[in-house]
């Protein structure tokens, strides 16, 4: 009988050392969690909070999530859902916008309600890149009721090799 309570005690000592890991993890995972759109943020912020998640994107596409985040209901009636977001990211010519090796953004203009970043970026295919970044403001939450999202992006114009 002894035998049998102590491992009835083991089994939910295991469960919950078991739960106690997952809740855990649940925590870690909401603590590492995607950064949303918010009134906070200026256009080159946003600009800069999408290349930096492309620049370190994993194999499960948290990087490119990340981006998709900050992409303007307009803009994703055109890339679509995430999954369709994440084919365009990963093919030609924006793929050059995975792993780049550095990136510069230049605030070109911005009024009330649209902003226009420039951006030189270095792939890891060591070329040189210049793309124009438009963001527009919207309302899709009650952190972001006035906040800058990204309506469009041209395509990446080869510079040439890095120097």
């Amino acid at each position: 009988m002894h035998l049998s309570n102590y491992l009835k005690a083991l089994k939910t000592n295991t469960l919950m050392l078991i739960f106690c890991i997952l809740l855990v993890l649940n925590f870690v995972k909401i603590s590492l969690a995607e950064v949303r759109p918010n009134d906070k943020f200026s256009p080159l912020e946003v600009v800069d909070i999408q290349l930096t998640s492309l620049q370190s994107n994993s194999n499960d596409n948290k990087g490119i999530y990340q981006c998709w985040l900050f992409a303007h209901p307009e803009n994703k009636k055109y890339t679509g859902p995430i999954r369709k977001f994440v084919s365009m990211i990963r093919s030609t010519p924006y793929d050059v916008l995975l792993e780049s090796l550095f990136f510069e953004t230049k605030l070109i203009s911005k009024n009330q309600t649209e902003a226009k970043v420039e951006v030189f970026l270095d792939g890891k295919n060591k070329n040189r890149y210049k793309i124009l970044w438009i963001l527009s403001k919207s309302n899709i939450s009650k952190e972001c009721t006035n906040c800058w999202m990204t309506i469009g992006v041209s395509q990446p114009q080869n510079l040439g090799p890095i120097i």
